[in-house]
């Protein structure tokens, strides 16, 4: 685990295990809280980092299990000598693709051969991968040399959550009680993602074209990898941007009448919630972006709004506010998230103890 959101899946996946089994989760640090919420569940879980001590005390384990469940690439699995028995599924941290990743990735070429059969001989660890969408299928088959048959059509578990309603209230009002300020404004939520280089900076003039709408509250919502840089990004001083630590961007997500990303995958999980009003791409390097780390040839065809380059066009957009149409979008790459993914996956692969 090295992702937060499949949380509720695992936890459904110990619910329904057969009894002669035993769940156990290895996690990143960057998911402990996740991983205590899981161990006071009742779930086994243990730290691991990418050391000696995890190939001594913990790779013996893995090669024990029958079911791998990974959602990322994982260097390690490129060592391990798979049993016959035992089945590796990728369940990836996202719905869908505007980056490129794997051999799509513009800067593999640039590798040794060597580094390149490392990275292959991961890839070809994974049995099945579970997809949402032919689309996200296709993706893993370019991006991994996968074959299609591995594709599972299944839905992504960590999807259901946006479509219980009664979840998504409970995060409205935990949010509400600890930011009052929100209720009853337009919250624009500036969800960027990451830069290859780990930097990451406003563009000048871009929080002045955020709040350009006099009824808004925007809130900032830096990736992971660049979280550290947001001192530097609070430097900005402006009444109506606001930080919420205590909160992740899913729960964000359901207060968010616009989100203002770029090439994030956010806008998967955002299209499928009920308040999503509208979607603005702000790609003001997007030509260097397209060499390193690379975007979905096609992403012009499918993006559900043009994206947005300058600043001066990002402060139109947010006056404009102008309604999105993720029909198109959803039926494309959230093909089979309905909410009911992760019985579909549990029963998949229970079947096979």
């Amino acid at each position: 685990m090295s992702f937060d959101n499949n949380v509720d899946f695992i936890k459904k996946l110990a619910a329904n295990k057969p009894k002669n089994s035993r769940l156990m989760v290895y996690y990143r640090s960057n998911t402990e809280a996740a991983a205590t919420d899981l161990a006071a569940y009742g779930i086994i879980t243990r730290p691991f980092k990418d050391n000696l001590n995890f190939v001594v005390s913990k790779i013996p384990k893995v090669m024990s299990a029958r079911l791998i469940f990974c959602d990322n690439y994982y260097a390690f699995l490129g060592g391990i000598v798979k049993t016959p028995k035992m089945k590796v599924i990728q369940l990836w941290h996202a719905n869908g693709a505007i980056k490129k990743f794997g051999w799509e990735d513009p800067t593999t070429d640039e590798r040794t051969n060597s580094d390149k059969k490392r990275f292959q001989s991961v890839y070809d660890k994974f049995d099945d991968y579970i997809v949402s969408s032919e689309a996200m299928g296709n993706v893993f088959q370019t991006s991994y040399h996968a074959k299609a048959e591995q594709m599972k059509l299944l839905g992504y578990p960590r999807s259901d959550d946006l479509f219980d309603e009664q979840s998504n209230e409970a995060s409205r009002e935990r949010i509400y009680r600890s930011a009052p300020e929100l209720k009853g404004k337009r919250v624009i939520l500036y969800a960027p993602t990451y830069r290859d280089d780990g930097t990451f900076k406003l563009p000048h003039g871009v929080s002045n074209a955020l709040t350009s709408d006099p009824d808004s509250i925007v809130v900032i919502k830096l990736h992971p990898v660049v979280q550290d840089r947001e001192d530097k990004v609070r430097e900005v001083r402006n009444p109506r941007i606001r930080f919420y630590h205590q909160f992740s961007t899913n729960d964000l997500l359901t207060v968010t009448d616009t989100l203002v990303t770029d090439y994030s995958s956010v806008v998967f999980d955002f299209s499928l919630l009920k308040n999503a009003k509208s979607v603005i791409f702000f790609m003001y390097d997007l030509e260097s972006y397209r060499k390193n780390p690379g975007i979905q040839n096609d992403f012009l065809d499918w993006l559900p709004t043009k994206p947005i380059l300058t600043v001066k066009e990002l402060a139109e957009e947010v006056v404009v506010d102008q309604p999105s149409d993720f029909r198109n979008f959803n039926k494309q790459w959230n093909t089979y998230n309905d909410g009911n993914a992760a019985n579909r996956v549990i029963e998949h692969y229970i079947k096979i103890f």
